[in-house]
């Protein structure tokens, strides 16, 4: 490859990798891995991501800019219409995809409707199989649910892991730098992602939030951090204000004696430190913006629509 901004990249691969996967396989727990630090938040809940973000790992051999993406959504809220445009540009502009499963339970039919999108929408991009969770499963039932997801599409090839135990990692890594076409930088070597550390804080906040809430609350939940600021001391002052679309949801985060809200902020505020290396105050506070997932003001003052 010609010389590009002074670097001769001959030999040197590149290109856009997406992470698609239901909620829970483990995309950002990956994602984290390889970056090298928390840039993405993780939750067993759907939604915990709701746009697309970038994690940008760049080594003597690639720059490999993974696509951690939301997953599909069938609500009928405008905010639905989003998310799920967010996880289609994903799927269409990605030169590898890397279909994520928990190969300790069978393909489901959210498994098969995820297929039959990134049928639809990837086009002639590579897909690799990714087994993951195969710590979890009997040799039997790793083999038996490995064909099973075999027949959801027409992969380019399989791989097992382990991501939260190590296993497998590095072999992916070399997979996806084989599969991946010659290409140059396209961010500085020191860039990890798209994103700012506040964006990364209201996923983590949100992220905290999910983990505790009840089913009825977390959907209806939508975090904006109004203060990210260093104060002389060292230590970082982040205020956020947790939006929900009910008086009653309202109690339900604040909880009896603000029991909820300070269980939520203890929590973010470990994962904001651990992101930052910064000490942090956390101070949340919650209100309510009555339908705000349906009002085209709201999601256009926050980025949450393509119009």
């Amino acid at each position: 490859m010609n010389d590009y901004d002074g670097k001769d990249f001959s030999g040197y691969k590149s290109g856009y990798v997406a992470l698609v996967g239901k909620p829970n396989v483990g995309k950002s727990t990956l994602l984290n891995a390889y970056i090298g630090q928390k840039i993405a938040a993780v939750s067993y809940k759907p939604q915990t991501t709701r746009k697309r973000q970038l994690g940008i790992l760049t080594n003597e051999k690639a720059q490999i800019i993974f696509i951690d993406t939301p997953g599909l959504h069938s609500g009928d809220y405008k905010l639905s219409e989003f998310i799920n445009q967010e996880a289609q540009y994903a799927l269409m502009d990605a030169d590898l995809l890397l279909f994520l499963v928990d190969v300790s339970q069978p393909p489901d039919d959210e498994d098969r409707k995820l297929a039959a999108e990134v049928f639809e929408k990837s086009g002639n991009s590579k897909k690799l199989l990714v087994l993951n969770k195969m710590d979890l499963a009997s040799r039997d039932e790793i083999e038996r649910h490995q064909q099973a997801y075999q027949e959801l599409l027409d992969f380019t090839d399989q791989i097992r892991i382990s991501a939260i135990r190590e296993a497998g990692r590095e072999a992916l890594l070399d997979r996806v730098i084989d599969l991946l076409d010659e290409g140059p930088q396209y961010f500085p070597e020191d860039q990890i992602t798209d994103v700012y550390e506040r964006d990364i804080a209201e996923d983590l906040i949100r992220a905290a939030a999910l983990q505790n809430l009840r089913d009825e609350v977390p959907y209806s939940l939508f975090v904006r951090v109004n203060d990210y600021a260093l104060r002389e001391d060292g230590m970082r002052y982040v205020h956020a204000t947790l939006f929900v679309e009910r008086d009653s949801q309202k109690g339900i985060v604040i909880g009896k004696g603000g029991s909820m809200i300070k269980k939520i902020s203890t929590e973010a505020r470990q994962e904001i430190e651990e992101m930052s290396g910064e000490p942090v105050f956390l101070e949340l506070s919650v209100k309510v913006e009555k339908n705000w997932r349906n009002n085209p003001d709201f999601l256009r003052r926050y980025g949450l629509t393509h119009d």
